[in-house]
């Protein structure tokens, strides 16, 4: 029988053995983890509104109209009206034709992925794809073809190469580097070969674009451009769930064929309501989407007068490149010595070698509690490997 314990002893040995935390309490800035007290910069609440007090009593009154549980899967008894009233407004939220409600973001990259593609057909797939999109992609048992990370002229000679029934899968927002997928230009290739695009917006959603519609419509690509946007809920929009949008045709296909969507329980109904009330606040408060950007530069001037490498992102998604991974646990550690949490992230969620500190900011933040991250930072340099530090900026 193979050996689990030797395997986790060989995990600890490498710094990539991963424990979990007992949090107390709502998701906010402020975390009780463990027991212990400390401002926490590594939720995906970009705009804070999964404690937002108005979201929770939509939530609390709604419990009382549509009880707890889905009960059944959406195609025997369970699809609610409050889940069609999500998917009208989740279509309209993001300018397109129809949408389906399902359970979790892992579950819409496979469920749709391996509906949409199968054997005989060739799925193209950003090399640093969401490990759902990659799941997805093997479920399908379709001919997988992987390209450079944003590399759209390696994408348009391999689909000029390739015959048959062809689909592209990218990351809007990449969630370990924080950058953004060339999206005008992937449609581009993509109309030019006869590929149907997949855009999984799961970090763009509430952050990018107008009123918060994402990064699809940041780059300003139609449904026609785009048939195929995949987004969470439980990110930017604070609650739980996810959908998929796109012609009608293609969400009709999918209630056929994609078995995420088919074969398991509704979501609860009072979710879904509460996820409306949210997407209601998230168009109407560009304040908040306006705070989140000035969080975001104040912090990337700061951490690169201290000498950190940060990557090339304007998103909340700001990563600390480290490189070694029990040198981003010791900086990680010592940052929570501080009262800072902040989390080491290391292979196999990002390449080896490439372990860091993924600081990912929201509109909950204030400044004082960004300036005290920077101060912390700025105690915890010493820790950085040589080859990670760079220069500090003078002011």
């Amino acid at each position: 029988m193979r050996d689990f314990a030797l395997e986790i002893e060989q995990r600890k040995r490498d710094g990539l053995y991963r424990s979990r935390r007992l949090v107390s309490g709502p998701q906010k800035p402020e975390l009780v983890a463990d027991g212990a007290e400390l401002l926490s910069f590594c939720s995906n609440d970009y705009l804070g509104l999964a404690n937002h007090p108005g979201n929770i009593a939509t939530l609390r009154d709604a419990l009382a109209e549509t009880g707890l549980g889905g009960a059944a899967s959406h195609l025997v008894c369970g699809h609610h009206d409050a889940h069609h009233q999500l998917e009208q407004r989740l279509a309209a939220f993001t300018r397109r034709s129809s949408a389906l409600f399902l359970s979790t973001g892992y579950m819409a990259n496979m469920g749709v992925i391996s509906a949409l593609a199968g054997r005989g057909d060739t799925i193209f797939s950003d090399r640093l794809n969401h490990a759902s999109i990659i799941d997805g992609c093997i479920l399908s048992r379709a001919r997988v073809r992987r390209y450079g990370h944003g590399d759209v002229a390696a994408l348009e000679r391999m689909l000029a190469e390739t015959s048959g029934h062809k689909l592209v899968v990218t990351d809007g927002v990449f969630s370990m580097d924080g950058d953004i997928a060339p999206l005008k230009e992937l449609a581009r290739v993509c109309k030019a070969h006869d590929a149907l695009l997949v855009v999984d917006d799961a970090h763009g959603l509430g952050v990018l674009g107008p009123q918060g519609r994402g990064s699809v419509l940041e780059a300003g690509l139609s449904e026609d451009e785009v048939p195929v946007l995949i987004g969470t809920l439980g990110k930017a929009v604070g609650t739980s769930g996810a959908f998929v949008a796109g012609p009608e045709v293609l969400m009709d296909y999918l209630v056929q064929k994609a078995r995420t969507y088919i074969y398991t329980t509704a979501m609860p109904p009072a979710v879904a309501l509460a996820s409306c009330a949210s997407i209601d606040l998230i168009e109407q408060d560009d304040a908040r989407r306006a705070h989140l950007q000035a969080l975001i530069a104040r912090f990337r001037s700061g951490a690169q007068q201290l000498g950190y490498q940060l990557m090339p992102s304007h998103t909340p998604i700001q990563p600390i490149m480290v490189g070694d991974n029990h040198a981003a646990l010791a900086l990680s550690r010592a940052l929570e010595g501080q009262g800072i949490l902040v989390t080491a992230i290391r292979p196999p969620t990002v390449p080896e070698g490439e372990a860091r500190l993924r600081v990912t900011l929201s509109a909950a933040h204030s400044e004082e509690q960004l300036d005290r991250l920077l101060q912390a930072l700025a105690q915890c340099r010493s820790l950085l490997p040589e080859q990670a530090a760079q220069e500090p900026v003078a002011v």
